[in-house]
């Protein structure tokens, strides 16, 4: 049996988090949650292939980056629901923050799971 992909997964809402682990959990992922960044680093389960990170303000994210960034090698999905919909408007939001992509809050399974394989995918 292949190993899935690991996906860590950091939001502080438990309502959010625990749709993410289900909606990635039935796609096959294996998810490892944490609530905040301050939690210790992933055990056991080898670097994850990407790193769910919620932003509540991106304008202020860059330490939050930055913090994943020095822990993890892996791309980076942000969620917020400050993200703005829109013709690549997410691809220009990404790459000013230095992340592999964006997804404005709130999204669909769909959206979810395209922005993952996106986001995993080479660059």
């Amino acid at each position: 049996m292949p190993q899935k992909e690991l996906i860590l997964v950091v939001e502080p809402d438990d309502l959010i988090l625990g749709l993410l682990e289900r909606w990635l959990g039935e796609a096959g992922y294996a998810v490892v949650e944490e609530v905040s960044l301050t939690a210790p680093p992933v055990d056991g389960g080898g670097e994850p292939q990407l790193v769910i990170v919620d932003v509540p303000d991106p304008l202020g994210a860059e330490e939050m980056i930055k913090s994943v960034t020095e822990e993890h090698a892996s791309p980076i999905l942000l969620l917020s629901a400050r993200f703005v919909r829109g013709t690549g408007s997410s691809i220009s939001v990404a790459r000013q923050l230095g992340v592999r992509n964006v997804l404005p809050k709130p999204f669909t399974r769909d959206e979810l799971l395209l922005a993952v394989g996106e986001s995993i995918a080479d660059p």
